[in-house]
């Protein structure tokens, strides 16, 4: 027989299978939920695995049946109220019974939101902020994309010791070792979409794509390329994933357009595409989740204009004393106007060490 659980427990256990839907589920959240019967014994578990399925509170009840009656449904975001895609989650707690609802994050919108006041209404005892902290970094995309108009950027940077992304001599492959790439490939399946620059563009010619797992969606690729120059025969064109083109207003991509590539034209300036525009448009997309792969110009402009949320560095222990930076200029003169981040995780990959931070923002 099952022992009983905490509550706490179980809604370490609903973060985690929340994560489970990341890179899959936009432009929803990532939600996680555990059901309790009567005696604290878990007997349902579900997540959100993606967009217009179930949610997880469905999938959590359906697993638990009957022994949801009387019990308690512990949930990483507020239950919806609304009928989108698919019905509320509020009616189906309250079909199937439960007594209490643990919920971790409020729902920030209007739509969805509100859902813990209906279920008072309805008698079911709700209980808010259990593991909220966890709960949010786990939606931390979402959660920004709803509140900011746009999305969450990563930027994963791979560098040595001494800053470096390359030798003298342009020599790139491999800076990072082959446990460091697997971990891109899992950050890329966790992401909406990929972006590199221009100049990435033309030295690299990136796929981009997720490689070495299984059952994934694929993110965006979104590729700057202010004139248009893209050849046709680009790896990143290919059919595994979809590619978004993004060229300055007034480039002729009538090349492009006509052999059915997306183009997005944007407004050009002294550091280049409007990076701030291509973001809205990007959330306009239902993209809440933004990898920046590339390069040191690009992630300089994104540094400059406030527009990096967290840093994914791959550290090699090796030093090339040459070569080009990890950053180019950002516009930043002086200490005291460095950007600050909070280190949120470090990891052994091989050899190598994977140092993830955010930045340090006033809410």
């Amino acid at each position: 027989m099952q022992q009983p659980v905490t509550i706490e427990w179980a809604m370490t256990r609903a973060v985690e299978l929340a994560a489970r839907g990341l890179g899959r589920t936009a432009p929803n959240p990532v939600v996680g939920c555990v059901v309790l019967d009567v005696d604290g014994v878990v007997v349902g578990e579900g997540w959100h695995s993606r967009a217009g399925g179930p949610h997880a509170e469905v999938e959590a009840l359906a697993a638990a049946g009957d022994a949801a009656r009387g019990g308690t449904a512990v949930v990483t975001l507020e239950p919806c109220r609304h009928t989108g895609r698919t019905g509320p989650c509020t009616s189906a707690l309250l079909a199937a019974g439960v007594a209490r609802v643990v919920v971790a994050v409020p729902d920030p919108t209007e739509t969805a939101g509100g859902g813990a006041d209906l279920l008072r209404r309805n008698g079911v005892e709700v209980v808010e902020g259990v593991g909220r902290e966890a709960a949010e970094h786990g939606n931390r995309a979402w959660l920004h994309a709803v509140r900011t108009g746009r999305p969450w950027v990563t930027w994963k940077l791979a560098t040595t010791l001494d800053g470096r992304t390359s030798a003298a001599d342009g020599t790139s492959r491999w800076i990072t070792g082959a446990t460091a790439r697997e971990a891109v490939h899992r950050l890329r399946a966790e992401r909406d979409a990929v972006l590199v620059g221009a100049g990435t563009l033309r030295a690299d010619d990136p796929h981009l794509a997720v490689r070495g797992l299984d059952d994934v969606t694929q993110p965006l690729r979104v590729v700057l390329d202010p004139r248009a120059e893209i050849a046709l025969t680009a790896r990143v064109l290919d059919d595994v994933a979809p590619t978004l083109v993004v060229v300055a207003e007034g480039a002729d991509a009538t090349r492009l357009t006509t052999a059915g590539v997306d183009v997005l034209a944007l407004p050009a300036g002294e550091r280049g595409l409007d990076l701030a525009a291509l973001l809205a448009a990007l959330h306009g997309r239902g993209v809440h989740s933004v990898l920046l792969e590339g390069g040191a110009r690009l992630a300089a402009s994104a540094v400059a204009d406030d527009l990096v949320d967290e840093v994914v560095a791959h550290i090699a222990p090796a030093l090339l004393g040459a070569g080009s930076p990890v950053l180019a200029d950002a516009g930043i003169t002086t200490i005291t106007e460095a950007l600050r981040l909070t280190t949120t995780d470090v990891a052994r990959l091989g050899d190598d060490v994977a140092v993830t931070a955010t930045v340090r923002r006033e809410r």
